[in-house]
């Protein structure tokens, strides 16, 4: 895998060079901007003489936590919130 203007590319390193891979992905990738989507992945796969290229964009979904009676991102949280979160026990 490697990474090309923050989005992770895979592509089959025994059929195509580093360089090939990166054209294929950049083509992908403003594909994408045009839409207004951002991508988080790209798979580049060979079907005989055919590149098959598959774009996967980045997941909206945010993950919302409740310490102490406020609704916030795990990112938002000062170093209380941060060490209640961490001192939570799962009960099963």
């Amino acid at each position: 895998m490697i990474l090309v203007k923050d989005v992770l590319v895979d592509y089959p390193k025994s059929m195509m060079t580093e360089g090939e891979a990166v054209v294929y992905a950049d083509e992908e990738i403003a594909l994408w901007v045009e839409k207004g989507k951002k991508l988080d992945k790209v798979i580049i796969e060979i079907d005989g003489d055919t590149a098959i290229v598959r774009g996967f964009e980045q997941s909206p979904i945010k993950r919302v936590r409740r310490i102490t009676g406020y609704l916030s991102e795990a990112g938002n949280f000062n170093d209380s919130k941060r060490a209640e979160l961490k001192a939570r026990v799962i009960h099963a």
